[in-house]
């Protein structure tokens, strides 16, 4: 065995288990990633480990079928107890020879369950682990709880069991041996590409004429035409003890494979393989699932991503209009500048602008402030609408197409955050801060510098966003299409400084700042959301389940081609 190759499989393997074990899809999915990465845990990775390893024969079947009277005339003598009470076997017993008793107690052969030794209580799942001389070397016999158990904890254990086995002996009589459940388990061997061994009990000389052959038919349709199928006569009277001859063939057929160490590794390998193409096609189809979760975690994202998106829309829409400040604020800003003079030149109308904010400077009304403070709140009360409309649209999309998810979320998701308020004040302070200080960069000329002085920085400020907000784009000239005469004196007081183009070019600037800061506000609104996605999303992608599978499968096909497995 290349020991390369060994490390790569089992890291191959362990990383498909670690993906299993990443992967909460959610309610049953969740069980079955649990359930394939035990497998690999129980059997799959141990067996990698140690291909020479004792093989582990599971006798499985129905309540009743007499599966512990077979195992204990198999070895010839009383290890398991039979019993009349349904379920007649609760407690997993695995007898082993004493040289293999290492192997069996290591943590590596069903790690998942406690062992005891001794006589056991028959109501504990534990592992009971028996040694008997009777046992070849190289082969042990687990007596497994009914797979028809009325228990459910017995029905979970017994499929734990099987699903570690190398071996399975498939315990039925001639009144069970035809029930679907038989069927499922040999239908799943059949997948597996698991050595089998069915026996046939307590066969009536009536049933014998018909039932073997039946049964043969069957077998082979499931393919399981090359398992192997042993009768047991029924003999009246034995009160739960067979003659040694009855179970001879069986005997002689487990001897001989225990024996046979070319053999033992021959079904080591072939179940080993069929066990991971088996967990391949279950995890694919757990991929489906995940796959299908995160699509719709995809789709919900997208709806509240689109709210959101709308919010950004309507602040930007809701302040282009002229419609954010009361019409005698504006008329009080109109008779601050003096509209009435700027057309009969724009000196004299910076010169008649001068000498009002002088005498406002001096303690006259300050309609800059009061158009300042207007502009604040109109923008703060409409963010903040827009924030909790977002809000309420996405916590009502989720009551309406996941209503489980929604059960589970923070209620308070209905409405926009306890802190959206501070976080529109500081936004609007912050836009307006860099209003100032773009103003003050643009002006880079001397000239300009001097005319911002002397109207003062906060009425050149004033002026951009009555234009920002008053109109639909940085408009000029023939362009303009503004609400009032306001931003007309604000865009023609800026053109008057700066220019033309430059004023464009500003009023765009301060409409791309104020649309990302909004983008920006209104994505910690949206991430709430992400807490209510992460159970369709956490853990292992689709993508990253079927990566891990099949590169389990290659490096495991590769170990097998060159003979290591």
């Amino acid at each position: 065995m290349n020991p390369n190759q060994s490390l790569s499989s089992l890291d191959a393997v362990r990383g498909l288990r670690d993906a299993l074990l990443d992967t909460r899809p959610g309610g049953e999915h969740a069980a079955e990633a649990t359930a394939l990465a035990s497998q690999l845990d129980d059997y799959i990775l141990p067996r990698l480990d140690n291909i020479d390893a004792p093989l582990l024969a599971v006798v499985g079947g129905s309540t009743g079928s007499g599966k512990s009277t077979l195992v204990n005339a198999v070895l010839g003598e009383q290890v398991t107890n039979p019993g009349v009470i349904r379920p007649t076997t609760r407690q997993p017993i695995l007898v082993v020879n004493p040289t293999d008793s290492a192997w069996f107690n290591s943590p590596q052969v069903l790690p998942g369950l406690a062992r005891s030794h001794g006589a056991g209580d028959e109501q504990s799942t534990t592992l009971r682990i028996a040694t008997s001389q009777a046992v070849p070397a190289g082969l042990a016999l687990l007596d497994a709880p009914d797979f028809d158990s009325i228990d459910d904890r017995n029905r979970a254990l017994s499929s734990q069991l099987l699903a570690a086995a190398d071996l399975w002996m498939f315990v039925t009589t001639p009144a069970r041996y035809a029930d679907k459940l038989v069927w499922n388990f040999l239908h799943d061997a059949a997948g597996r590409n698991i050595e089998v061994a069915v026996v046939l009990n307590r066969l009536d000389p009536d049933s014998a004429q018909t039932v073997p052959e039946d049964l043969h038919r069957m077998l082979a349709e499931a393919g399981l035409g090359g398992a192997q199928l042993f009768t047991v006569p029924f003999v009246a009277g034995l009160e739960g003890r067979l003659p040694a001859d009855l179970v001879a063939p069986l005997r002689a057929y487990l001897t001989e494979l225990a024996r046979d160490t070319a053999a033992r590794r021959e079904v080591a390998g072939r179940t080993v393989m069929g066990a991971l193409e088996a967990v391949a096609r279950r995890v694919d189809t757990l991929a489906a699932a995940k796959e299908h979760q995160e699509e719709f975690a995809a789709q919900l994202a997208e709806a509240v991503d689109a709210n959101y998106d709308r919010a950004t829309v309507h602040v930007i829409d809701a302040t282009s209009d002229g419609k954010l400040l009361r019409t005698e604020v504006l008329q009080r800003w109109q008779d601050f500048v003096g509209t009435s003079d700027f057309f009969r030149g724009v000196e004299r109308f910076v010169s008649q602008a001068r000498d009002r904010i002088g005498s406002f400077l001096s303690g006259q009304p300050a309609p800059v402030r009061e158009v300042a403070t207007e502009i604040e709140s109109g923008l703060h009360a409409v963010i903040v609408d827009a924030a909790d409309t977002a809000a309420t649209r996405s916590w009502s999309h989720l009551g309406s197409v996941a209503p489980n998810l929604r059960a589970d979320a923070d209620p308070s998701l209905a409405r926009a955050s306890t802190t959206i308020s501070d976080g529109a004040a500081a936004l609007v302070r912050e836009w307006q801060g860099e209003l100032m200080a773009h103003i003050q960069e643009t002006a880079g000329a001397k000239r300009q510098r001097a005319r911002v002085m002397s109207l003062g920085l906060n009425v050149v400020t004033v002026a951009l966003m009555l234009v920002v907000f008053a109109s639909t784009a940085g408009l000029t000239g023939g362009e303009i299409a503004i609400a009032g005469g306001s931003a007309v004196v604000g865009q023609k007081l800026l053109e008057t400084i700066f220019g033309e183009d430059t004023v464009r070019r500003m009023v765009n600037h301060a409409r791309e700042d104020l649309n990302a800061r909004l983008v920006e506000l209104f994505a910690g609104e949206r991430g709430r959301y992400d807490a209510v996605l992460a159970p369709l999303t956490a853990g292992a992608t689709a993508d990253e389940l079927r990566t891990a599978a099949g590169a389990a499968l290659a490096s495991v096909q590769r170990r097998v081609d060159n003979g290591a497995v």
